[in-house]
């Protein structure tokens, strides 16, 4: 892969992130009946982020969960012979909640299809709402993020990598390279 270009620095996420976590205040009129549910692995940063910044402007603690969606995937069959588990971590009741599903990047839209079928085998929420911090297009279900940090059209040669401490040791950014 060829690096080809730096999308967003450390301050240009963390700017993404905080208005859509104004935009979650706003359209959900508060943090009442609220939680937030990261897709592993970054999308688990990104729920972090959004849950610190609503505490920060509400004075309220959002409950923050981490939803592994392994077992819900359609390409199981394709994946690896032995796929790594990650734990689900949701130490709260979902049911009648508004959840904010998170992810780094939207492209396809079958993890976030995965990741509602896993969510409703924990409970049936209100509503669930859509956070994404990059929408690269080329949708092939029809979803789309409610929440998004920076739309980038990409073609399918192009790969985008977004980058946190927790997983990269480095500063969050996001990264377009090309396929080689």
């Amino acid at each position: 892969m060829t690096l080809k270009a730096t999308l967003m620095d450390s301050a240009a996420v963390n700017r993404a992130l905080k208005r859509i976590s104004f935009e979650v205040i706003e359209t959900n009129r508060g943090a009442k009946d609220l939680c937030i549910v990261g897709i592993r692995r970054r999308g688990v940063c990104i729920a972090k982020e959004i849950c610190r910044n609503i505490s920060i402007n509400e004075n309220i603690d959002v409950p923050v969960g981490a939803l592994d969606i392994t077992f819900y995937r359609d390409d199981l069959s394709e994946a690896k012979p032995d796929p790594t588990l990650n734990k689900t971590e949701i130490p709260f009741d979902i049911t009648d909640k508004t959840v904010i599903l998170t992810d780094d990047v939207i492209f396809t839209g079958r993890t976030v299809r995965a990741a509602i079928d896993a969510l409703f085998s924990l409970g049936r929420p209100k509503a669930i709402r859509f956070a994404a911090l990059v929408d690269r297009g080329h949708r092939e279900l029809p979803i789309k993020a409610d929440y998004v940090g920076k739309n980038v059209p990409t073609s399918m040669n192009e790969i985008i990598r977004v980058t946190f401490p927790a997983y990269d040791g480095t500063a969050p950014s996001v990264l377009l390279y090309a396929k080689e």
